[in-house]
């Protein structure tokens, strides 16, 4: 796979809920730390204001505009962008899908919104890696995405046979279509992961390290792959990725290993040999170092909180991980 479905996949969409809400008069809403949730939305009529928590400048969204919010972070929107703002919990009741929220009596917005969690120990530092906001004012791209939102809607409220393989596989269409329109678009001055990607050499090398992680690269590798010098190769990437070339290698492979300690029986030795490493031990203590824990630490704290919880939660995002939240 590509650099960007690798990190969609390790996401790992569920929980989806799917709805509409109908504004009037003067409101605003503020909603929350969206802890591990992506939504997409998509104005059908009306207009109204989005403020992201961390930009500097509100966007007006107008009928027919889409966006995504990828990255969890708290936001507002609402008919002006000043004055008091309800907080989303008084006016939205628990998960309903495919209904519809009014408030002051509706008829001034009315847009459909399709929400879906994402789960993993990394969840919350690979969410980093993308973008704020993805705004989309393109036409052609508008109506593809309005449709996915739109189906994820009648696929909730109607329950049909197969419809949860239908929903998940409508979620990660919504947010691929989305991200792309934003890379092709906005790419190219961008800072950070996602950005990079749109970078012909840099995205280069980040699709090589991706397609054999366990390779045993090097700076001068790398750097050939892109079609620079060794030096100038690691300068660029780590201004525009984040971090240094053979940091981004390391903690890549212990994304995948913490993907595999959490979602297969392969043994600590068998994660190792397939990463690179060539022996448990080496493994361990890159392991260690990144993740602050043994790999066998952390397979044991995740498979005994999903016995005890009857689901697949995993121990705290470590401080370590959080130093791979590159902004983007």
């Amino acid at each position: 796979m590509d650099p960007l479905s690798d990190v969609l996949s390790l996401l790992k969409p569920h929980a989806y809920v799917s709805s509409g809400f109908d504004a009037g008069g003067e409101w605003a809403v503020q909603f929350g730390d969206q802890h591990k949730l992506i939504k997409c939305y998509a104005i059908v009529s009306g207009s109204c204001w989005l403020a992201v928590e961390g930009l500097d400048d509100p966007v007006r969204l107008e009928a027919g505009d889409c966006f995504v919010l990828p990255s969890g972070r708290p936001f507002r929107i609402g008919s002006s962008i000043d004055g008091a703002a309800v907080a989303a919990g008084e006016i939205f009741p628990a998960a309903r899908r495919g209904g519809v929220v009014t408030l002051n009596g509706g008829g001034g917005l009315f847009l459909v919104g399709s929400r879906f969690g994402v789960s993993g120990n990394h969840a919350d530092m690979l969410l980093t890696l993308l973008p704020p906001i993805v705004h989309i004012r393109d036409l052609s791209e508008q109506a593809a995405l309005r449709w996915s939102v739109e189906q994820m809607m009648k696929e909730l409220r109607d329950g049909q046979p197969g419809n949860g393989l239908v929903v998940q596989h409508l979620a990660h269409l919504m947010l691929v279509q989305a991200l792309r329109v934003h890379l092709h678009t906005g790419g190219g001055d961008g800072v950070g992961w996602f950005f990079s990607l749109a970078d012909e050499q840099l995205g280069t090398a980040i699709k090589a390290i991706h397609a054999d992680p366990a390779h045993q690269w090097t700076l001068q590798q790398l750097g050939e792959i892109a079609g620079m010098s060794r030096s100038t190769f690691a300068l660029r990437f780590k201004e525009r990725v984040g971090e240094p070339p053979m940091q981004y290698v390391a903690r890549w492979r212990m994304l995948l290993a913490c993907d595999r300690l959490e979602n297969s029986s392969d043994s600590v030795s068998a994660v190792a040999v397939s990463l690179g490493y060539e022996s448990e031990s080496a493994f361990s203590t890159a392991f260690k170092r990144l993740m602050g824990c043994s790999p066998r630490q952390y397979g044991r704290g995740h498979k005994a909180k999903a016995q005890q919880n009857g689901t697949a939660i995993i121990t705290p995002i470590t401080m370590k991980e959080r130093e791979f939240a590159m902004s983007s």
